[in-house]
């Protein structure tokens, strides 16, 4: 019975002595428990500090990155003349003073401006040619960080409007130019980007769109009236305005797949572009022989239609067909031209170039898509019966 109660009264002592203890133990930790929070709080700040940064960066739109890369090869071409300085004076006429005005010298004046891009490190550039068919003026090229440069119009062609332009003076440092892309392989709806000197005012402006067109024929015209027959070229809705003429029209790989041309008055977002590899062979040209050397055929030629057809009771509506002109001087085939040499005559149509057919195309805008020394399949309807013909095309004239 004894060992029962001092079992009993030792057990008593150990559950008031945990009682006890617990209690002291959790006093002091609510007496402290300000400085435990702050130990703790310290220990994770300077775990965290131990720990390797994790670096998160938010990738760059594409089109920013174009914009970036190009920016620096896409020039505001200047045009500058010198321009009559007027000044009034008065003339006596009784006793009344008539004011006149007589001119006194001249000045150098801005007096108009448009776009372009560098195509190579030594300086050659590219632009439209009616942003510099005045030989009278003079011409220099302001760079997006500010640094002008004097240019020498090397080559104009009129029938592209294309030029290609020279710095010609010393360069301050390496220059960023800009491939040309393969335009063949466009696609509608494809995301272009266009940069230029808008309204000769807003240099290197950017606008974004989509291919909407191609190989479209248009008749483009200038502020001057003169006029240009252009075909196969890029329809864009990106925003090409007055000043922009000249400037890249860019894929989102930051290549040139074409050069901004025209627009269409009294209609929103349609531009046109010439296509890049068209462009390219003018450049490829003036690099190898300092001048714009065109494929010469040698052929006389009118475009076959369905009225002309019908006229000359042929027995196909297309093609060209090769013809004299209005004096006896003009003739079909020019002698010792790459068609004499191939026995091109007179009433022959060329039905195609390289299997494509002369339907919807002319044949001078195919021909201006080869290069001298090319050597092309003609598809040619002779005296009724269809024969091909190789020919290569030689330097013109």
């Amino acid at each position: 019975m004894e060992d029962k109660q001092t079992s009993f009264q030792i057990a008593q002592i150990v559950l008031i002595s945990s009682l006890l203890t617990f209690t002291i133990i959790l006093g002091a930790l609510f007496i402290s428990r300000h400085y435990v929070i702050n130990f703790l709080a310290q220990e994770l700040q300077t775990a965290t500090r131990e720990l390797p940064a994790t670096q998160t960066t938010t990738p760059k739109e594409p089109v920013i990155e174009v914009v970036e890369k190009v920016n620096p090869a896409v020039v505001s071409v200047v045009i500058t003349k010198d321009v009559p300085v007027y000044e009034q004076y008065y003339e006596s006429w009784g006793f009344f003073n008539i004011p006149r005005v007589r001119e006194n010298g001249t000045k150098e004046q801005e007096v108009g401006g448009g776009s372009g891009f560098i195509v190579s490190n030594d300086g050659l550039i590219v632009t439209n040619n009616h942003v510099v068919s005045d030989e009278s003026a003079r011409y220099s090229v302001l760079l997006n960080d500010g640094t002008n440069y004097t240019v020498k119009v090397l080559a104009r062609d009129s029938q592209l409007d294309v030029a290609v332009l020279k710095i010609n003076q010393p360069i301050e440092s390496a220059l960023t130019f800009i491939d040309f892309g393969d335009s063949s392989k466009l696609e509608l709806g494809q995301t272009v980007i266009a940069i230029g000197n808008a309204l000769a005012e807003f240099q290197n402006s950017v606008s974004v769109g989509v291919v909407s067109g191609l190989s479209r024929s248009i008749v483009a015209s200038d502020e001057r009236g003169r006029s240009e027959h252009l075909d196969k070229v890029i329809q864009t809705d990106a925003a090409i305005n007055p000043g922009n003429s000249g400037g890249p029209l860019l894929n989102l790989s930051g290549e040139v797949i074409g050069v901004n041309v025209a627009t269409s008055r009294g209609a929103e977002n349609i531009g046109f572009a010439l296509p890049a590899e068209v462009v390219k062979q003018v450049v490829d040209s003036v690099k190898q022989y300092g001048e714009i050397v065109r494929p010469f055929l040698g052929a006389r030629y009118t475009m076959v239609t369905s009225a002309i057809a019908k006229a000359n009771n042929l027995s196909v509506d297309y093609g060209a067909l090769i013809t004299r002109g209005q004096t006896p001087e003009e003739l079909a085939v020019m002698p010792g031209s790459p068609a004499d040499k191939v026995g091109l005559v007179e009433n022959d149509i060329i039905l195609s170039i390289d299997s494509e057919d002369l339907k919807d195309t002319d044949l001078s805008s195919v021909l201006r898509t080869k290069s001298v020394g090319q050597v092309l399949q003609l598809k040619v309807l002779s005296k009724g019966e269809e024969k091909t013909i190789t020919v290569t095309l030689e330097k013109a004239l």
